[in-house]
């Protein structure tokens, strides 16, 4: 089965980033970046992850967009009058880097689904049902990214997905205190992980593998969905649909970040200082 479809669910409220994404969504918060011209700019992060993704090579991309996310929608609509307002006025090297952007825009298909409510990121996944059809597809949250040399950490995954013939795959990295993430246990072989056991926010983690919300799944991830129950705040939760196909039998590994693999999360203000800090020593480090 070929894997072409991007999932990218950004219908999150951003409520841990108030008051600041009351009217701006969370994934439109910027990070730094490196312009075509080797000067710092600043791109919101889900701008960087539908570059990254249109970098290895995906060309179609189903948002899940809920309300007060009309903002993304604008952005990834190519506006040539602002464009030639730039070149007019001799801007050219930001016209260059959004000619860019707009040109992607333009080789790739965009397809906008709303989440009425937002009931738990496996609830988003759910919208996605009759876009994904019966294909394998990548899904990609909105508020984290990864940096790796020539987006090795795609590849990677890619590859564990492939030739484990497995039903689900995603990316673990980690982490000192896991306790705010879902956190797997497994057997090693080859550089992968074969998932033995999964739990959301434990509080006491069994390993300090947190999982990195990037993940390829075949289709019956959505069966799995259907039949998982919501839990707090009437929320159904893609781990929990996860850990049932675990307890099933079904083959779900995991590919751990190396050293050199950066990532970062905007998911609440802590975070987001680390990843400004972090993009700014990574596009310092690019000019050296």
């Amino acid at each position: 089965m070929i894997l072409q479809k991007v999932v990218l669910p950004v219908a999150g409220l951003g409520t841990r980033l108030l008051s600041v994404t009351k009217e701006q969504p969370k994934e439109m918060l910027p990070v730094f970046t490196l312009g075509a011209d080797k000067q710092t700019r600043l791109n919101p992060i889900i701008q960087l992850i539908f570059e990254q993704l249109f970098n290895v090579g995906f060309r179609d991309f189903c948002f899940i967009v809920g309300k007060n996310k009309r903002i993304i929608e604008d952005h990834f609509t190519a506006d040539t009058e602002f464009l030639n307002s730039l070149q007019s006025k001799e801007k050219r090297q930001y016209a260059y880097d959004l000619l860019n952007f707009f040109d992607k825009i333009n080789k790739s298909t965009l397809i906008w689904i709303n989440q009425p409510q937002p009931l738990g990121f496996g609830h988003a996944v759910l919208q996605a049902k009759s876009y994904v059809g019966n294909e394998r597809f990548l899904l990609h949250a909105g508020d984290t990214l990864i940096l790796s040399r020539k987006n090795s950490h795609i590849k990677k995954l890619i590859d564990c997905h492939t030739r484990n013939n497995a039903v689900a795959s995603f990316i673990v990295q980690e982490i000192q205190d896991p306790r705010q993430y879902g956190v797997i246990d497994g057997k090693t072989r080859n550089n992968t992980i074969r998932v033995t056991d999964l739990e959301e926010k434990p509080k006491r983690p069994k390993t300090n593998l947190a999982i990195m919300p990037i993940y390829i799944f075949e289709p019956i991830i959505f069966d799995y969905l259907k039949m998982t129950r919501p839990k707090k705040l009437n929320e159904i939760q893609l781990t929990d649909a996860i850990s049932q196909m675990v307890k099933d039998g079904l083959k779900v590994y995991a590919v751990n970040l190396t050293d050199e693999m950066v990532q970062m999360d905007i998911g609440n203000p802590e975070s987001y200082w680390e990843s400004l800090r972090t993009s700014r020593e990574f596009v310092l480090s690019a000019k050296r």
